[in-house]
């Protein structure tokens, strides 16, 4: 991991990770609906709550997903932003479940949210029959309203027991793993192609177990539009940020954009494209228990399909012919 030294213009600007946005969402509805509970207004409070605990497995059990939310026209405008597409490279059969890899992280993860938790680039015409969900921290459903909000756009859980219903019940699922995690969001700096995913094996051991295909995706573009100010692993910082993870299960990020004036610093992001590339499904065999020789076989061949996927697209989405995509 290389440092870089903060400009002095950026001092003081510290900036968390996104999952902070919903944190801070949860510390500001948790009091409000307690004050509300003593006011006139308490049945809404109490009867949200009852509903609340009567929906608690809903989230590991398939969701429950609005096309309207997921059509809303505020996703249009973060598409065009920068601009975001998305680029199919095979079919994907409505006969089948898949499990995809969703790489890089990136900061905020907007070429995946953008392109499988909304209609904004027409994911549903693309490809007809597939049901998209994006995993992300199951904690998240544990937030009043936010879990709603997250369940409408279809996005799941990333446990085990809300990946294995949607593979399990009917076909035509896709579901989504940011496998690099926020690990990897901590090396996110732009012109970056390493990817952790050498030691992350359980998504193969998941599909197996289903006979879920796996498909690889990558997206040029998403470590490009933060900066992000990087610590040495023997500073204080880092330690900081490390025990930040341990405690909250992710991590504590400096980072900076554009702002709202040309040539200023800020917290917008930089409005270069993000084109999310969906590789060809790699057919894997069911298997209730697959061995450890039979889960290093198919994650060899996902990672040997993924770069492949890279080096067929890198120059024409803004990588050097020399770019190489590296795993750790």
């Amino acid at each position: 991991m290389c440092f870089l030294k903060q400009p002095k213009h950026l001092h003081g600007l510290i900036v968390l990770h996104w999952p902070l946005s919903y944190v801070a969402i949860f510390w500001i509805i948790q009091p409000l609906f307690i004050y509300l509970l003593f006011t006139s207004w308490w049945p809404l409070p109490a009867l949200y709550f009852a509903w609340f605990f009567l929906d608690w497995k809903t989230p590991e059990q398939g969701g429950r997903r609005s096309s309207w939310v997921r059509n809303w026209s505020v996703w249009t405008y973060i598409r065009d932003y920068f601009p975001i597409t998305i680029v199919k490279t095979k079919d994907l059969s409505p006969e089948q479940n898949y499990l995809m890899g969703v790489h890089p992280h990136g900061l905020l993860t907007f070429g995946a949210f953008c392109n499988f938790c909304t209609e904004a680039t027409g994911f549903s015409k693309i490809f007809p029959g597939i049901t998209p969900h994006l995993a992300t921290l199951s904690w998240f459903f544990k937030i009043p309203l936010i879990r709603d909000y997250l369940m409408a756009k279809g996005v799941c859980s990333v446990s085990q027991p809300a990946i294995d219903y949607l593979l399990s019940h009917g076909t035509g699922n896709l579901v989504g793993i940011v496998v690099g995690g926020v690990g990897e969001a901590l090396q996110s700096v732009p012109n970056t192609t390493t990817l952790i995913l050498q030691k992350r094996k359980g998504f193969v051991r998941t599909a197996l177990q289903h006979g879920a295909h796996l498909v690889p995706t990558f997206t040029f573009g998403e470590t490009e539009v933060y900066d992000q100010v990087l610590f040495h692993k023997d500073s204080y910082m880092h330690k900081f940020q490390s025990c930040f993870r341990r405690l909250l299960g992710f991590y504590f990020c400096v980072f900076y954009g554009r702002g709202f004036r040309q040539g200023s610093v800020g917290l917008l992001p930089y409005p270069v494209p993000i084109i999310t590339v969906v590789g060809e499904p790699l057919p894997l065999p069911q298997i209730e228990k697959p061995s450890q020789e039979v889960v290093d076989k198919y994650h060899t061949l996902y990672m040997d399909a993924l770069r492949r996927l890279f080096d067929q697209h890198k120059t024409q989405y803004g990588c050097s012919e020399t770019q190489k995509l590296l795993f750790l």
